[in-house]
């Protein structure tokens, strides 16, 4: 309780003398207001420190960016209200700021490498498709390799596939047919075989 009661008469005792200089250097007394700049910079440090233990590096712009607005909005400053209050305030808005910018531009720089892990294994991957499934079309014969080549991976209708094969549009509706039951049943023993 005892400390307490000190620690309450100290925080009331700074807050008297910090009222007292930021008053008489408004009234002009220069050596007084930068005394005052200079006590208030080791109670803003303090506070700040508090908030930001994570950007401990950041803690002293922010002290000065918060005195500088002091500096700005002295004119602001009513006697009647509480000085600690009103500089509170303020350093609540810079440090809102501060983190707000931070957010900002950590969004802007995120790290990439996750990112270029997985485009560069959908690229391998869809390059090992491409070989693996060329590799398996070209063991089906001509009459049903073509018509899923043009039908199927170039997205050619019936008509235009037996117009550039020569095949009647019949033969190669039976050709994609078939050429798909071959390659469906080369995976099932691929896989088959894989499993034994």
């Amino acid at each position: 309780m005892e400390r307490t009661t000190e620690q309450a008469a100290r925080l009331k005792a700074g807050e008297s003398r910090l009222r007292q200089q930021l008053l008489a250097g408004l009234d002009g007394d220069a050596a007084t207001y930068h005394a005052f700049l200079k006590d208030m910079s080791a109670h803003l440090r303090a506070f700040l420190r508090r908030r930001l233990m994570a950007f401990p590096d950041d803690v002293e712009d922010l002290v000065q960016e918060t005195l500088l607005a002091l500096h700005t909005q002295r004119h602001t400053y009513r006697p009647e209200v509480p000085l600690t209050a009103w500089v509170h305030a303020i350093a609540r808005y810079k440090l809102i700021d501060f983190l707000r910018a931070r957010s900002t531009r950590e969004a802007l720089n995120d790290p990439i490498d996750d990112e270029m892990e997985l485009v560069a294994t959908s690229d391998t991957d869809a390059a090992m498709t491409r070989r693996d499934l060329q590799t398996m079309l070209d063991t089906l014969p001509d009459h049903h390799r073509l018509p899923i080549v043009h039908m199927k991976l170039q997205g050619l209708s019936v008509a235009e596939t037996a117009k550039l094969t020569g095949m009647s549009e019949s033969a190669v509706k039976v050709g994609v047919h078939r050429g798909l039951k071959a390659l469906a049943a080369k995976l099932k023993m691929d896989s088959q075989g894989a499993l034994a």
